[in-house]
């Protein structure tokens, strides 16, 4: 159930054309969105346009023509993007997949674009705060699009009223069928897992226990470097075998320590979701507001700590104390994912905003979900 755009192969004409950066940007942070676009890949025989440049000079004299001409129709006209892909037949939906706002845009290098899509959304997986108060943002072309989803919430009413165009906040997901342990779980030989942005008042006490003891601490060593990968599946098939085999995992709000970047603004990162399907019990401090608990609304979804005041070596041991309790939080934490949180459910609702109807594929994953969350 679990595939990737490269391994579809299909005669029959699309009715949902991907626009995906994944041609020119290679972080590990964007290794989640192409999941989603390998998921419609997969669900509705979607048609992919990845292409491999982000077309910076042509992009450099759209801004520049718009910005002393006021007009986007006149920096369309001047601005040589080159035409990558035509279009052969129409399509019911455009969705593009960003992960900034930064890329709307390459809309241009595609002919046809905007005779032969019937609706046409994006879908920004960051924009925060401080974003909102650039100038050069606004001129943008939000005007593309007729729906703009967003990953973040904090900032969706706003963004609505300064580009006068509707925005939705669609929360990230995950490949739950790709994650979940289930049906052959493995044995949980890692005792915490921690990667990812982290605080040293967690990590040093974790690490000088797991020099100590026999306790499997696992954590990044790499500081400071682009985080770039080589293949974004291999790297999502990884990520999900280590954390099916992780007892607990830390977890943070999105860019809880880069304050300036969010203004301060709490979201809910991927790890949440990708760390609750894979069945490990999440120790952490949520986002602040009720976004977090109406994804996660079943009990213990997370053990809330203060990470920068409570001992987490203590708060470990009592949890091990209670061995029967944390079987059913993973449990708990696998079928709710599985019901909840899975990709499909943010396509649904995706769909549901231009009154298109679920595919069968869709439907038939959906049903399988739902088989397996009560196998479990």
């Amino acid at each position: 159930m679990a595939t990737d755009c490269s391994s579809i192969n299909t005669n029959q004409q699309s009715r949902i054309l991907i626009i995906s950066v994944r041609g020119f940007r290679f972080q590990v942070a964007n290794c989640s969105i192409y999941e989603f676009e390998d998921l419609l890949c997969n669900v509705e025989q979607a048609k992919l346009y990845a292409p491999t440049s982000e077309f910076n000079w042509a992009r450099k004299i759209y801004r520049l023509v718009k910005y002393s001409s006021r007009s986007e129709r006149f920096a369309d006209l001047i601005a040589p993007f080159p035409q990558q892909l035509t279009l052969d037949h129409e399509y019911d939906l455009l969705f593009a997949v960003f992960d900034n706002p930064w890329q709307m845009h390459l809309l241009q290098s595609i002919k046809g674009w905007q005779a032969r899509c019937r609706h046409k959304a994006c879908f920004i997986v960051e924009i925060w705060q401080p974003d909102l108060s650039n100038w050069r943002l606004l001129e943008e072309p939000f005007q593309n699009f007729d729906h703009i989803f967003l990953g973040v919430h904090h900032c969706t009413k706003q963004l609505a009223k300064l580009v006068n165009r509707p925005c939705t906040y669609i929360p990230l997901a995950v490949d739950t069928l790709r994650f979940c342990p289930y049906p052959k779980p493995v044995q949980r030989s890692i005792d915490v897992c921690n990667i990812g942005r982290r605080s040293s008042q967690i990590h040093e006490p974790l690490f000088k226990l797991s020099q100590e003891r026999n306790f499997f601490y696992y954590y990044d060593t790499i500081r400071k470097q682009k985080l770039e990968i080589e293949n974004y599946l291999e790297h999502r098939c990884l990520l999900a075998s280590l954390l099916q085999h992780s007892r607990y995992t830390i977890n943070y709000c999105a860019k809880f320590n880069a304050p300036d970047e969010t203004g301060g603004k709490e979201e809910i990162g991927a790890r949440f979701f990708e760390s609750a399907a894979a069945g490990t019990v999440l120790i952490g401090m949520p986002p602040s507001g009720d976004t977090f608990a109406k994804y996660f609304d079943w009990t213990d979804a997370i053990i809330e700590v203060d990470l920068n005041r409570e001992n987490i070596i203590d708060v470990i041991a009592k949890l091990n104390a209670e061995p029967e309790r944390l079987a059913q939080i993973s449990r708990d934490n696998i079928v709710n994912s599985l019901l909840k949180n899975d990709w499909v459910y943010r396509w649904r609702n995706i769909l549901a905003v231009f009154n298109l109807e679920a595919s069968p594929a869709m439907l038939e994953r959906e049903k399988y979900l739902k088989q397996l969350a009560q196998s479990i």
